[in-house]
Order: structure tokens, then sequence, then C-alpha cells
């Protein structure tokens, strides 16, 4: 199994990921730039965090129509795994992958710390954690708040598709959410960064559990987390 690490001009978080999939997982990985027009040869799919075009317009709006995202939907299409941390959940939604919106935090401060994450361990991103366990993992984003009309988050309950929920909303986020999977379970974005926890030195060990599902479930690759 093979991931790429989609590199947009603003991405910032790009090394981070290759270093938690590759350097901590043991799960072999490239970096490919936005203007790529290939995702052959890749099983999955990792959208660092970051500024993508710097958010001069909304974060993620011009990612969006970057070259090889219309891989990144082929790939999703496919069934194959697709997760976006940050900046890339909400290229995720821009690009009409994931439902919803993010907008400004509620506070309209840009919000960097740690925080705690209640897990529904019911997805294939997030089967390695226990029942009902809740998780710390940091947090760096000025445009974290999840916003979708009524019927859509019903549709999130009923789907299963809440992934993971703040204990404390940080940022105002609908229901204190999170991070949300797509209907067919294969695509995933959160704001919170799993791979900034993967050592006990960062504060903070709870990231490795998210790669090791993600590995156990979508692919054969050894795991050394």
């Amino acid at each position: 199994m093979k991931f790429a690490v989609i590199v947009f001009p603003g991405s910032n978080c790009d090394v981070d990921l290759m270093w938690a999939i590759k350097d901590i997982m043991g799960a072999e990985a490239e970096y490919v730039r936005h203007d790529a027009d290939s995702l052959a040869g890749f099983d999955g799919v990792l959208l660092p965090g970051g500024f993508s075009y710097g958010d001069y317009l909304r974060c993620g709006a011009i990612a969006r129509f970057s070259t090889i995202m219309s891989e990144v939907i082929r790939l999703a299409n496919e069934g194959k795994p697709v997760f976006g941390t940050c900046n890339g959940f909400q290229i995720l939604t821009e690009a009409g992958l994931l439902p919803g919106v993010l907008q400004r935090n509620e506070s309209l401060h840009f919000i960097c710390k740690p925080v705690r994450l209640q897990v529904n361990n019911q997805t294939a991103f997030t089967s390695e954690y226990e029942t009902d366990q809740v998780i710390t993992l940091p947090v760096a984003h000025g445009e974290g708040n999840y916003y979708c009309d009524e019927t859509t988050y019903q549709e999130l309950v009923a789907n299963n598709q809440i992934v993971f929920r703040y204990e404390d909303n940080v940022n105002g986020s609908l229901h204190n959410i999170a991070g949300i999977c797509n209907k067919a379970g294969n695509v995933l974005g959160m704001m919170p960064h799993p791979e900034r926890a993967m050592e006990s030195l960062l504060g903070s060990e709870d990231g490795k559990k998210f790669f090791a599902s993600l590995l156990k479930n979508f692919g054969k690759v050894p795991v050394n987390g």
C-alpha cells in the first residue's frame, strides 16, 4: 500500500504527515505536487494542513481546483482512503467529497493548543481506539468552525459519519463536530492533527491509533505503531 502526500503552495504539515505515515508507521509514501496529473500506483491520499494558496479566498477554495484534485476524487470514488487534516479537511469540503463547510472560529482568533476529543471507534479510521475513548490531539486553525444544515446533520448522525467531537467546543463547531467521514467511510476530514501526536515527547501518542486503524482496514502493510 502506497500513500500520496499532496503538497500545495502553502502546505506546512506535509512533512509531518510523511513522518507519521512513513517513519513512524512504516508505510510507503511519496510527496505529490498539486500540479501533477496522475496518482497511478497510489493506494491512498493524505491532504496536509497549512494555508493552500495563502487562504486568500475561502480556505481550500482555490486548492480544490488544483490539477491533482481530479485524481484525488477518482481514488475516493474507487473506495481508496483519502484523509485530510486541517486545511486538508477544508479542501475536502470545498471539493464536495465531504458535506458542510468550515467557517471562521467563533472567537475570530487563531487557536493553537491541545484539545480533548471524543472518538467514534466504529469507523475504518478509528477502529483501534477503545469504545467512547477520549484522546488528546493538537489543533492549529483560524477557520475550523464546522457547519452544515439540519438535514445534513441528521444524515451524518444516521449514517454514523461523525467521527470526532470536541469535548469542549473550541471553535463554535455545530454540535462540537471535529471530524467527519463520507457515507462510504473511506474519506475522512478533521481539524485536529493526529500526525502531530505520534510521540510522547510531543505531548501525546494518541495519533498513532488513527494511522494504525487506517493501515489495518485499508491495506496489508507493516504497522510499527
